[in-house]
């Protein structure tokens, strides 16, 4: 199923009202939960951060970790929450329930693929709106990173500018886009495998959007690291 919805994504017709939509749809599910989630973790980041560089008189350095730390690992990781914990299982669910209700069956019917008409669009709309969260949540990191190390740790806001770039740099955001968008494309990939295979009824819906977020999880995990490593290798040479 994978192998084809990427074949579909290059092939006419290209479900652009449907690309659209689900789009949207993932935005409206994953904007406020976004930012629920990335305030307290920037927050929490940068406090600790800050902690620590106090501790070794380096405290001007707060804006080169807060920058780091945001671009590097909060921005991806929050979306890989968001993405899997709220976009994924709504869209697990809706094609959970056209399985049972037996929309799908009725498409293949009529000559319709269901990946090519379904699984495509919402994987790809799966992958930009996580690409979208990501640079999102990099930019509450880091301002969110200011006002509470400014504001509240007292650092000096003219030091702080001048660190944030220090450590992070335009191959470090490179990376942390790579990893949003292959994390919002294999969520997407899940939610509708696991949709289209339910056999059941209205139980088995549910028990497929849990199964979502555990695999969603167990995959975006797994691509972080190796993802992480391989850039790593490349901005060592």
């Amino acid at each position: 199923m994978s192998a084809d919805a990427v074949k579909f994504a290059f092939r006419r017709p290209f479900q652009t009202r449907e690309f659209l939509e689900q789009s949207w749809f993932i935005v409206r599910v994953s904007m406020v939960p976004t930012l629920l989630v990335a305030i307290p973790f920037t927050v929490l980041v940068s406090f600790t951060i800050n902690i620590l560089l106090r501790e070794l008189g380096a405290a001007d350095l707060s804006g080169a970790g807060a920058a780091f730390g945001a671009v590097t690992q909060v921005g991806p990781m929050v979306t890989v929450l968001i993405v899997a914990g709220a976009g994924a299982t709504a869209m697990c669910a809706d094609l959970g329930s056209r399985t049972i209700r037996e929309e799908i069956d009725a498409m293949q019917v009529l000559g319709i693929d269901p990946v090519q008409r379904l699984v495509t669009p919402r994987m790809l709309a799966s992958g930009l709106v996580a690409f979208l969260l990501n640079n999102l949540v990099c930019l509450i990191g880091i301002m969110g990173g200011y006002a509470f190390s400014v504001f509240v740790q007292d650092v000096n806001p003219g030091a702080f500018a001048a660190g944030i770039t220090l450590l992070t740099g335009i191959n470090e955001l490179i990376i942390s886009s790579v990893k949003a968008l292959l994390f919002g494309l294999v969520a997407g990939l899940v939610a509708c495998w696991r949709g289209l295979i339910v056999t059941g009824g209205a139980k088995a819906v549910g028990n497929a959007v849990n199964e979502t977020v555990v695999y969603a999880f167990m995959s975006l995990f797994v691509i972080n690291v190796a993802v992480t490593a391989i850039g790593i290798q490349m901005t060592v040479r």
